[in-house]
């Protein structure tokens, strides 16, 4: 929290007491403990710490390494600016990658709260087969594997154990991050609307050192963007996994040509 600015603790000069006067004793004023804070406002304020910490740019996953295609868009032509940026990112928000990873964390978050190994097993493997590109198979996985060993030493939890005991060969970030939310009681709408907004905010500083663009042009994007990231998370807190599915193919081809480009700044 920011501080304000200080102010001068200048001393109060106090009125003399005439002669003879009869000195009265200031009462104090009662001290009244302060009411103790319910047990479902401290859960409240830790799962926002935790949140705040782990979809934080800060936290190492090294999500600022990749771009989902949007390094590819800039020099194709198709981002030039914060319009075309907005219009790209809320394509693949409600209609692509953005809404995908939300239904998998959903779907992970409720896997791990009932305790259902089959379902998470299965998830995993569809997790990590539902992706377009060889890029964007690395990027989620690199993620989510980095999420699930900075929390192991730091968060660790009996949800987080169950999933190490399947042994699943990839664990994506969407399911990585649903499942430790899950162990440590998260409610999963805050988580959900958290993750696509820190995902959103990342594509943006990919945009912004990309295009180039002006750190506030960046922010106004993520303005604009705001309700159609708590609308995808409402949505996607309902959906099934047979809804799981995208129209952005100029995005997933995108992705493809990426890894062709002659110079790269992103790994994706």
């Amino acid at each position: 929290m920011r501080a304000g600015p200080q102010r001068d603790a200048g001393m109060t000069s106090k009125p003399a007491v005439a002669r003879g006067a009869t000195r009265r004793r200031r009462s104090r004023p009662k001290q009244h403990a302060a009411p103790a804070a319910s047990a479902s406002v401290l859960g409240d304020e830790k799962a926002l710490f935790r949140l705040m910490t782990w979809l934080s740019p800060s936290f190492p996953v090294g999500a600022f390494a990749y771009s989902s295609g949007i390094e590819w868009a800039v020099e194709a032509g198709d981002i030039v600016d914060a319009a075309s940026l907005r219009d790209w990112l809320a394509a693949i928000l409600a209609d692509g990658a953005g809404f995908c990873d939300a239904v998998l964390l959903a779907h992970a978050h409720r896997a791990a709260t009932a305790g259902d190994d089959t379902s998470l097993a299965e998830l995993c493997e569809l997790a990590a087969a539902l992706v377009s590109s060889r890029e964007r198979h690395l990027e989620t996985t690199a993620q989510g594997r980095a999420f699930i060993d900075i929390a192991q030493a730091t968060w660790p939890c009996d949800a987080l154990v169950q999933l190490l005991a399947l042994k699943p060969d990839a664990i994506a970030y969407p399911v990585a991050v649903g499942v430790v939310s899950a162990g440590h009681f998260v409610p999963l709408a805050p988580t959900l609307r958290a993750f696509l907004h820190a995902l959103v905010a990342n594509w943006i500083s990919a945009g912004v050192r990309l295009v180039p663009l002006g750190q506030t042009d960046g922010q106004r994007v993520l303005a604009a963007l705001e309700q159609l990231i708590h609308d995808t998370a409402t949505r996607a807190t309902g959906a099934a996994l047979d809804d799981l599915g995208g129209a952005t193919f100029r995005a997933d081809i995108g992705s493809m040509r990426h890894e062709t480009q002659y110079t790269r700044l992103f790994r994706s």
